[in-house]
């Protein structure tokens, strides 16, 4: 009797072990080539310029001057910021897409008390009041969410990015109440003549405070999550809530506080925005952050301290894409699918980390 033949697959996808991590940055890093390489022969395509000159043009756009490089340490700074606030939560397996909403409302915070009692209070009691009032703002922001997800089990993707939009709203109406001129829908430059309520200048360098303070942050949320009690509990909870409930942690009890963690620093990030750099809020100041930092956590493998690395380089692209696009005179959104395609190839990378690609030999059996 004839056997029928059997057909194996060409190719089957296998699960790798876990590879140094030499070799899993050396595999980041092939992806950036590979990306800078795609985007160069596309420019190419539609510019007829030599790729030299569209990577010399990147480069210039990102650090081609002083002003260009504090700008750029400024807005990594600022991504950074918002990554450490969703990190926590992410670590938990908490999907916490709202970190756009709680900088808003964070922002929101540090812009009332700049206003309604900027010509009332010294800055020196004005500052900590400010804080105070972002973190809580942020904190509460987040903790409805969690109370939810923690009591009725409530999806919290959905959740949290509802949040946002109710927080864009709440933003755009006081963005009309304390418009000037009235009515324009536009706060313009808090207290320009006083500054009452700014963050003061260091050495003369305007966005070097908020790299400090989000420096101090990267080092506390790195110790909190690897050293701490309560970074022991998230890591058992994210990786299986049966087990954290056999050996005695209250899950609920995690949810909740991690995500007024992550909601406070959210809150830190719209002072720094507010108070820090633009001197004013509109719904557009968390810039898209909130989202950008999901990219910047999850390729750092919630890492704080790679997290740098990946907010510089993200940051890095985007101002080289911009440059790119301005320089070339292309669309403005041309900048945002160089990002876009070099994001795309980052984030494929981490399939060849994860997984191995196996060629199957030819078999047939009579």
């Amino acid at each position: 009797m004839r056997k029928e033949k059997t057909r194996e697959p060409l190719i089957h996808i296998a699960k790798r072990d876990v590879l140094p991590t030499w070799q899993s940055w050396l595999i980041r890093i092939g992806s950036i080539a590979a990306a800078l390489i795609f985007c160069a022969v596309i420019i190419v395509l539609l510019t007829g310029e030599n790729p030299i000159s569209i990577y010399a043009t990147m480069i210039k756009g990102a650090i081609g001057t002083s002003r260009r490089v504090w700008s750029m340490l400024q807005n990594v700074a600022m991504l950074l910021c918002v990554s450490l606030a969703v990190t926590p939560a992410f670590k938990m397996k908490f999907w916490n897409i709202g970190a756009e909403g709680q900088v808003l409302i964070g922002g929101l915070a540090t812009t009332a008390c700049m206003i309604l009692l900027g010509n009332s209070l010294p800055t020196y009691l004005l500052i900590p009041l400010i804080f105070v009032a972002s973190m809580l703002a942020g904190a509460v922001w987040a903790l409805i969410p969690a109370v939810f997800k923690a009591i009725w089990n409530t999806n919290e993707t959905l959740f949290t990015l509802m949040m946002n939009y109710i927080a864009i709203q709440i933003v755009s109406y006081f963005a009309y109440v304390w418009s000037v001129p009235k009515g324009s829908g536009a706060i313009g430059v808090i207290n320009g003549t006083t500054h009452n309520g700014w963050l003061p200048d260091i050495f003369g360098q305007k966005y070097l405070i908020n790299i400090l303070i989000v420096a101090l942050l990267t080092v506390l949320v790195y110790i909190y999550l690897k050293y701490s009690k309560h970074g022991y509990e998230i890591s058992v909870v994210g990786e299986s809530e049966n087990t954290a409930k056999y050996i005695g942690i209250n899950v609920k009890k995690v949810i909740i506080r991690t995500m007024l963690v992550s909601g406070a620093l959210c809150g830190v990030a719209g002072v720094l925005l507010v108070s820090g750099t633009d001197h004013t809020l509109t719904k557009d100041t968390a810039a898209g952050r909130g989202f950008t930092a999901i990219i910047v956590s999850w390729l750092a493998k919630f890492n704080p301290i790679y997290m740098v690395l990946t907010s510089l380089l993200i940051v890095f692209l985007q101002k080289g894409a911009v440059e790119i696009a301005s320089v070339f005179e292309l669309n403005d959104s041309f900048s945002d699918i160089i990002t876009g395609i070099i994001i795309f190839f980052i984030i494929g990378s981490e399939f060849f980390i994860n997984y191995k690609i196996k060629f199957n030999k030819k078999e047939e059996n009579a």
